[in-house]
């Protein structure tokens, strides 16, 4: 609490008494000062209380008015002057000056010396750092003892209630993981896209304004990995021991982090020789298998991520569960190993309610190596069906980059997957060749005027309409397409081949209806 004029002339010990000003005993006192000079206001900061014997006060009315004027206008928190020591009495113009300018104006009476009146002044504020840290060392304790009760929302309850402020847990994506009191507030959203705005993520401690108040935000975690961030809105400005509140706290959350995160890893590296005695095990090993592996409620996503390192590819995989599924019971249920050159993840299928977990995976997984990763993945109904889906999904892993489930995966893009580059091309060039080089040479567009025949089921009249000419008109293009391609349209084998051809060759001027 601060000390102000009216609390020091309370002060039992002292003889001060308020003869003038007294409509300012309620400034605060930063400190006590003695000068007899005349003018000491180059040596003041604002907020002293000046004492004097009255050697510098003036001889003359004017300049003792013009002397109280100048310690109010540097913002003086009052003045002391003692009595039969210099004068025997205060000069009247003195309490006049003072009454006017509201500055506190005291007399210093008996036995009572100008060191007693610094002490008190010091004594106080000693007092206060005191209680002060007391309170810290307080709150850090009671911080210390949540965190072992109740984790990161006791450490935050803790220290909401210690600053008298709202405290916030952002989990490595910038969600929320926790908050102290419960709810939503506006600076979340502002705490939030800072660490967006910035660029690069902040490390360390920043400070945002927030209208009257300060939100702190604190990165979480070991240098160079970045495990959540601690918020803290507060009172402005922000105190020292408030920040170093703030900084305990964060140290409590990055080791309760950090010991699940490594936890969470062990547990994983522990239960992956048991997915892999299921992937490559008989099926008497199955059976066992399964009844000693946790695996999440059926039907199953059976993810794999092809990767260099399998093992640094698992506890990233790992460290992103808890982000990707938002569920700590459910994490622990996923299994995953190392196979090959990649990894193997057994995921509960979402693909009825939202995104599949395993795309999300890849995305975060994608996102904290700085590069596009390819992850393929299938469905199995229970454990029995993992090994057939592993060896699938690791085919889908392969066909290029992005997400790729086979379960999503229609008719075409199967043929389409399993066609060689070079034999595309070829097949290709043997249905359409004739016809492009045709219509390059004449300007006619009968590989367009074919695409718009298959896809209105071979109909001349709809076709017709669709292209916006006469059916004789476009009865004579189909049989100039006919004589060039050497094919008839009559023949369901010729019109899949000329289908599969243009799906192949797609025209970027064509408006009809894909085939895929």
């Amino acid at each position: 609490m601060t000390l102000t004029v009216r609390g020091l002339v309370a002060h039992d010990d002292l003889e001060v008494r308020a003869v003038a000003g007294t409509s300012g005993l309620d400034n605060p006192i930063r400190w006590a000062h003695v000068t007899e000079l005349a003018d000491p206001v180059r040596w003041l900061r604002g907020g002293e209380l000046v004492l004097t014997v009255g050697l510098g006060l003036g001889a003359t009315p004017a300049e003792q008015r013009a002397y109280v004027a100048r310690l109010s206008a540097a913002g003086c928190a009052g003045l002391g002057v003692a009595v039969d020591t210099w004068l025997s009495e205060l000069p009247p113009a003195v309490p006049e000056a003072a009454g006017a300018c509201e500055l506190p104006l005291l007399v210093v009476e008996g036995s009572t010396p100008f060191i007693a009146i610094v002490e008190a002044v010091a004594d106080h504020y000693a007092a206060e750092r005191v209680e002060a840290q007391r309170q810290v060392l307080a709150a850090q304790d009671a911080m210390a003892r949540a965190a072992l009760r109740s984790g990161p929302a006791g450490v935050l309850g803790e220290l909401a209630t210690a600053t008298g402020g709202q405290a916030l847990l952002l989990d490595r994506n910038g969600m929320t993981a926790s908050t102290a009191p419960a709810g939503e507030p506006a600076w979340h959203a502002a705490a939030r896209s800072a660490l967006v705005l910035d660029g690069s993520r902040p490390r360390g401690m920043t400070v945002l304004a927030d209208g009257a108040a300060s939100v702190l935000l604190q990165s979480l975690g070991a240098s160079g990995t970045t495990l959540g961030w601690l918020g803290l809105r507060c009172a402005s400005p922000v105190s020292t021991h408030t920040r170093m509140l703030a900084n305990h706290a964060a140290s409590l959350l990055a080791v309760d982090l950090l010991h699940s995160r490594d936890a969470r890893r062990a547990l994983h590296h522990q239960r992956a020789p048991l997915l892999r005695a299921l992937i490559e095990g008989s099926t008497a090993t199955e059976e066992l298998t399964t009844r000693l592996l946790p695996l999440p409620v059926g039907p199953l996503e059976v993810a794999y991520y092809p990767g260099d390192d399998p093992a640094r590819l698992l506890d990233a995989a790992a460290d992103a569960l808890p982000d990707v599924l938002g569920d700590t019971t459910g994490t622990e249920r996923v299994a995953m190993c190392a196979l090959g050159a990649g990894l193997v993840v057994v995921l509960p299928d979402t693909s009825g309610t939202g995104p599949r977990v395993g795309e999300r995976l890849l995305g975060v997984l994608s996102a904290a190596a700085g590069a596009e990763r390819s992850a393929g993945a299938c469905g199995a109904r229970g454990p029995s069906g993992i090994r057939e889906a592993v060896a699938r999904a690791r085919h889908a892993a392969t066909t290029g980059r992005g997400y790729r489930n086979t379960d999503d995966a229609d008719s075409w893009s199967v043929l389409r997957g399993a066609i060689d580059p070079a034999a595309e091309r070829e097949f290709t060039r043997s249905v359409l060749g004739a016809l492009q080089e045709h219509d390059t040479r004449n300007g006619a567009d009968l590989v367009h005027t074919l695409r718009h025949y298959l896809d209105n089921g071979a109909g001349i009249e709809a076709t017709a309409r669709d292209l916006g000419v006469h059916r004789n008109t476009l009865r004579t293009r189909l049989r100039t397409a006919e004589r060039v391609m050497g094919r008839s349209l009559d023949s369901p084998r010729h019109r899949l081949e000329l289908a599969l051809a243009m799906e192949l060759s797609p025209d970027p001027d064509h408006t009809g209806e894909d085939l895929e």
